[in-house]
């Protein structure tokens, strides 16, 4: 078997945006990723949110793609908080997610304070003004490459 050692830093949202992730339903819905995720094998390093979107910091392993972490969380997630009712509507996340790679110590560090602090980033930012940030990186690193 390989060595790997690699951290995606993971975003995505509810469905439409809808704010469902709220109070107690957020951890709720949080222990239970950490938890899933554990038992499917794959590394959660942090997760943390907001009212409408999850921030996960995930330590790759050789035998998962990026494409089967994203299928496993996000829809398991949405069957077990629908299966117990969480929310009074069918709950969805949206189809699309952003994930970059994190590869220093001192900006994993940095994306676990940012991570853990998404209460107070919101209040200040919103979530589309944070979206518009990871797109712009994003397309700034392939005009670059």
């Amino acid at each position: 078997m390989g060595y790997l050692k690699v951290y995606i830093h993971f975003v995505w949202t509810t469905k439409n945006h809808v704010h469902y992730l709220q109070n107690d339903i957020r951890q709720k819905v949080f222990d239970h990723i950490r938890e899933n995720a554990k038992a499917k094998g794959i590394h959660i390093d942090c997760v943390n949110g907001y009212t409408d979107h999850v921030h996960c910091l995930i330590s790759m392993d050789p035998t998962h793609s990026i494409a089967q972490i994203m299928n496993l969380i996000k829809g398991e997630s949405s069957f077990w908080i629908n299966k117990n009712k969480l929310t009074a509507q069918k709950f969805e996340w949206q189809d699309d997610y952003w994930g970059e790679s994190i590869n220093k110590d001192d900006d994993l560090e940095r994306v676990r304070k940012y991570i853990y602090n998404q209460e107070e980033h919101h209040r200040k930012v919103t979530y589309a003004e944070e979206y518009a940030a990871f797109i712009a990186s994003a397309e700034l690193c392939e005009k670059s490459g």
